[in-house]
Formats: C-alpha cells, sequence, structure tokens
C-alpha cells in the first residue's frame, strides 16, 4: 500500500514535470521575436547593420532568405551605378569627339596658313623689293641671331619658317659674323648661299705686314688694325702643331718644343686683306698659304738666266741647309742688314762663320738681333721676365744657328740666305747711318767698330 502510494506519487510528479516543460516551450515560442529593420544600411554587412538582433530560434530557412534579399539589393544597387557611369561615359566621349574634330579643324586650319605664308616667304612671292640693305652679324651668331637679323631689315617675314629651313638644309650652325650688303627679294636658299660666302662681307680691312716683323709684332698690328679681338689665340696656334698636316714645310720640322713659336718666319709679309674680327685660324691660314705659294712662284734671281722657283734654287744651288735652315738664315738677314745689297754680304758672312773650323772662333754667330728674342729689345722685354732675362736664342751664348727663325722674312732675304756672296768676311757693323763695314779678322773689325763710334 505504502509503495503503489510512492509509484502513484511518482507518476505524479513526473507528468507535472513534462507539463512544466511543454508550458515553458510554449511560452518561449510565444515570446520568440524578430527585429528586422524595413530599410537596408549599405553600410552594414549584407545589407543590414550589426545592431539587427536575429533570434537564436529564428530557422535556417528565414536567415538564407535575408540573405538573398540583401545580396539582390547590392546587386541592384551597383547594376544602378554601372548604367549611371556608362550613360556619363557616353556623354563625355560625345564631348571629347566634338573637342577633337574642333582641335583638328583649328590646327589644320593654322597650319594652312603657316605653310602657306611660310611657302610665300621661302620663295620670296611677295617681296619685289630689290632694294639693298646692310646688315651687321654679330659674333658668333647663333640662327636666332641671323633669322632676327634678317627679320629686322626686312629680308624675311618669316623667322621662324626661315629658322626650320636653315636647320632642314643643315645651314644653321654654318653663319659667322660679318657686314653685309643684301637684297630685300632674295629667297631663303639664295639669302644662305649669299651670307655663307665670306667673299660677300664688306667688313674688309687691308693690313700690311712688313719684311722683319716677328710673330708678336705681327699678332699686335692684327689686333690694331681689327683683324684680331685678342691675341691670345693667335700666338697659341703659332705655337702648336695645328697646320703641319696641310704644309709639308712645317710638317718638316723637328724641333718645334725647343722654339718660342712654330710659325716664326712662315708668316709672309705682305698686304692682306683681312675681315674684322676674323677668325685667327683663317687669318694664319692666308699667311701661310701665301708663303707657300712664293716657294713656288718663279723669280728673277742674280746669276741666273732664266726665272727660279725657290726651291728649285735651292736644290740646284746644292746647299747643305733645309728650308727652315733657310728661312732662319733669311730671318737673321732680314734682321741685320741694311739694305738688299747688304744682305748678300751679310749671308756671305753668315755662311763663312757657320762654315768656319771651331778654332776660329767664329763659332758663335753673335748677332744681336738674337740676344732678346721673341722681343725686339730689352725696351720690349716684359717686366714679368725679370731683369735679367736671356733668350734661348741668343748667339752670344750659343753656336750654331737658333732654333728656329727670329722674324718672317721676305723674299730678297730668302734670295740671299740661298745664294750669298762669295767673300772672305766673317764680320759686319753698320754706323747710325745704316752702312755696312765688313771684316775678315777680327782686329779688322775693332778697327771698324771704333771708326763708326
Amino acid at each position: 500500500m505504502h509503495q503503489k502510494g510512492m509509484i502513484h506519487m511518482s507518476l505524479d510528479n513526473n507528468n507535472f514535470t513534462q507539463n512544466n516543460f511543454e508550458q515553458q516551450r510554449r511560452r518561449k515560442a510565444e515570446n520568440f521575436h524578430l527585429n528586422i529593420r524595413d530599410n537596408y544600411d549599405d553600410d552594414g554587412e549584407n545589407g543590414y547593420s550589426e545592431s539587427d538582433e536575429l533570434n537564436s530560434y529564428s530557422g535556417q530557412d528565414v536567415k538564407d532568405e535575408i540573405a538573398r534579399q540583401s545580396k539582390n539589393a547590392l546587386k541592384k544597387k551597383k547594376k544602378a551605378k554601372k548604367k549611371e557611369l556608362k550613360a556619363k561615359n557616353k556623354h563625355n566621349r560625345r564631348y571629347f569627339r566634338w573637342f577633337w574634330i574642333v582641335s583638328v579643324v583649328t590646327v589644320g586650319a593654322m597650319l594652312s596658313v603657316f605653310l602657306i605664308t611660310g611657302m610665300n616667304d621661302l620663295l620670296a612671292i611677295n617681296r619685289t623689293d630689290s632694294t639693298k640693305v646692310k646688315i651687321e652679324i654679330p659674333e658668333n651668331p647663333t640662327l636666332d641671331d641671323v633669322a632676327d637679323t634678317l627679320a629686322k631689315n626686312g629680308i624675311i617675314g618669316e623667322p621662324s619658317y626661315f629658322k626650320m629651313f636653315a636647320t632642314v638644309t643643315k645651314s644653321a650652325d654654318d653663319f659667322t659674323q660679318g657686314t653685309y650688303e643684301i637684297s630685300k627679294n632674295m629667297d631663303y636658299e639664295a639669302i644662305i648661299n649669299y651670307l655663307l660666302s665670306s667673299n660677300n662681307r664688306t667688313d674688309t680691312v687691308k693690313v700690311m705686314i712688313t719684311e722683319g716683323q716677328n710673330v708678336l709684332e705681327i699678332a699686335n698690328t692684327l689686333k690694331e688694325n681689327g683683324v684680331l679681338s685678342s691675341t691670345d689665340k693667335f700666338l697659341e696656334l703659332c705655337s702648336s702643331d695645328k697646320f703641319d698636316n696641310d704644309f709639308s714645310f712645317l710638317k718638316a720640322i723637328k724641333n718645334g718644343k725647343d722654339r718660342y713659336y712654330k710659325l716664326e718666319g712662315y708668316l709672309y709679309p705682305d698686304t692682306y686683306e683681312f675681315y674684322k674680327n676674323e677668325d685667327a685660324e683663317s687669318t694664319i691660314y692666308k699667311f701661310l698659304n701665301n708663303y707657300e705659294m712664293k716657294l713656288s712662284e718663279k723669280q728673277d734671281v742674280s746669276g741666273y738666266d732664266k726665272l727660279m722657283t725657290v726651291n728649285k734654287l735651292i736644290e740646284d744651288s746644292g746647299s747643305e741647309y733645309s728650308l727652315d735652315e733657310i728661312m732662319t738664315i733669311a730671318s737673321i738677314i732680314q734682321a741685320e742688314a741694311a739694305d738688299v745689297d747688304d744682305m748678300y754680304n751679310v749671308s756671305s758672312i753668315l755662311h763663312n762663320r757657320l762654315s768656319a773650323d771651331a778654332d776660329m772662333g767664329v763659332s758663335n754667330l753673335g748677332l744681336d738681333s738674337t740676344k732678346f728674342y721673341p722681343y725686339r729689345s730689352a725696351l720690349d722685354v716684359p717686366k714679368s721676365e725679370g731683369k735679367n732675362y736671356t733668350s734661348k736664342y741668343d748667339t752670344y751664348n750659343k753656336a750654331g744657328l737658333p732654333a728656329g727663325p727670329i722674324c718672317n722674312p721676305g723674299m730678297d732675304a730668302i734670295l740671299a740666305a740661298i745664294n750669298p756672296n762669295d767673300t772672305g768676311y766673317y764680320y759686319f757693323c753698320h754706323d747710325k747711318d745704316g752702312n755696312a763695314y765688313y771684316a775678315s779678322t777680327i782686329y779688322e773689325h775693332e778697327a771698324n767698330l771704333e771708326y763708326i763710334q
């Protein structure tokens, strides 16, 4: 009885527990709620914000539906943006197309005008005035300088087109300084050809280089006459091997480093026509070309019944001296002799002393003209050289000929050096009037010196 009561109580408790659990489940189901925002936030993940709540008791189907709706909404938004961007691009393409067409038409029109006016100017179609104008092309001119000068003087009308033409024809870097008288009706090709020819320059100056001038004196003469703006480049070139490949007589010189100026003796004295502010190199070429021409020019030489060139005269004379040594002897003759007749006797004395035996005591030529070279006298020696300046050409201290010529001799001195008089003299001197006195011995020479004092 007691056990039955216990069993019955146990069953009742079990039923109560089940009923109680069922009631709780129903209550929770009734309390189930789902918070879903009606409007999706673009910033929220999957179309809703993190604040949206989904009860843990929601089913998987509800979650999938929400995700699908969010994905569709995002897809629609992207599609709308893409459509909007496409429309915008289409508008931009239309605008660009019109802009491109307008630009092409504008540039084409401008280019056509440029080409037409340029061609007219190139061919001088509209320039009928044949008046000549004087123009000055500056030193070391650029293409801009030339074009501006031509335009300012009414010779061309389109500087840009002229510069383009000069560049295409490879003439842009060939213009040089000068004064020209040029017609205003010339086409571009004629203008360029005219300016590139030095023969058309009018800024010329005639300069006379006298026999016996040395390199320093010639440089100063050229500067004084406006041929050179500075003597520096000229003197530098006179000490160089720059011209050896063009002139065999210079290439034959082997002791160039022992000389003050390698070109001394070869700047032939004459009257030249130079351009103002001429290039130093072209100036020297004029001297050397003239000297080379003189070597091949036939001369009337005493003792010969036909005209002789210098080269032929040296060959026929059987001289033991080279052309360079002849030029050195000639330069001394030019510096020491009083006149042409005196030149042949001075030449004889030099040849006699150079070939004399050493025991005669005349090996040193003892010439005043060599003491201060490359300067003319003690007064011409720069202070920077010091008071006790000694030339390495000084023939009082050096036996034989100096290393090279001491000045630039004329043709008379050159011929005298090749063809001296036949005398027994070893000494000479001159009085203040230029009268010459010769002697065969030192005693006679000292007597002559005493006489002329």
